[in-house]
């Protein structure tokens, strides 16, 4: 009688475990299926390259990307943003919005205007403060709809809507899309 019962027990074990391990992998693929949603629709997380938004965003430092901002609202003057560069192919930028669309950006001597008042940007960094450069002296633009105007705090060193120009045209890029912003920087501090 004791050998049929161990016989029924170890059966009752062996059930249990290939159960778990059916349960176990069920888990893990509804982790993987969260983990990938939540990916490509919410959050991601992405590296710094650049020094152009130094000292605000630094160099090899991951951030969270947040994706759902701008899929229920608009871009915001001061978000830090991600998107793909209009000049380099494959290529992703961060940058901070300075001008929505209706503003009116001008830039002179280095300090950003906007609709015809000065604007106090504290984060702000110039490498060369005294000299001028391409995109110092710029505007008056009007931004017009759906598009933002973006600039690098390291504002000596960052291309941005300041310089970019189409590489077959010659023609000046101002403004981003804002339908191809990839995301909303989140700066952890």
């Amino acid at each position: 009688m004791a050998h049929k019962e161990m016989y029924f027990r170890s059966r009752a074990i062996k059930k249990r475990s290939s159960l778990s391990g059916k349960r176990l992998f069920f888990l893990a693929l509804v982790g993987l299926a969260v983990a990938m949603f939540l990916r490509y629709f919410v959050v991601d997380i992405i590296q710094v390259t650049s020094a152009s938004m130094q000292p605000t965003v630094n160099v090899g430092v991951r951030y969270l990307m947040e994706k759902i901002t701008y899929r229920i609202g608009k871009p915001k003057r001061n978000d830090i943003i991600a998107f793909p560069s209009p000049v380099l192919k494959n290529h992703n930028l961060v940058k901070r919005i300075i001008a929505v669309e209706g503003d009116i950006i001008e830039i002179k001597n280095k300090e950003v205007y906007i609709n015809n008042k000065k604007v106090v940007e504290n984060f702000v960094y110039h490498s060369r403060d005294t000299v001028i450069l391409v995109g110092d002296n710029l505007g008056p633009l009007e931004v017009p709809k759906d598009v933002v105007f973006v600039m690098g705090d390291n504002r000596d060193e960052s291309e941005d809507s300041r310089d970019w120009k189409d590489s077959t045209t010659g023609e000046h890029i101002y403004f981003i899309q804002a339908s191809k912003i990839k995301g909303k920087i989140i700066l952890l501090r």
